[in-house]
């Protein structure tokens, strides 16, 4: 991902995803399906935008999902 977008890990840890690195007029749809993937439900080929350290677009193909216990309580969500 760093070769993809340009930044180091310590250049994007601590900060907002959407807020910071996400085009403004696809904020709340993006922040709807961070938020409904970290609540656990999971989305199939979610397409945003992203933009690079360098200022370019590029499209990204979200695909989140979790692992659930035996009683159906969340326990790890990946995307």
């Amino acid at each position: 991902a760093m070769k993809l977008v340009g930044y180091t890990t310590e250049e994007v840890m601590g900060h907002s995803l959407v807020q910071e690195f996400i085009t403004p007029e696809h904020r709340t749809r993006v922040q709807g399906v961070v938020d409904q993937a970290l609540a656990g439900d999971e989305t199939a080929n979610f397409e945003f935008p992203l933009m690079t350290k360098a200022g370019a677009r590029i499209e990204i193909l979200l695909n989140a999902t979790t692992r659930r216990d035996e009683h159906g309580k969340v326990m790890v969500s990946s995307a």
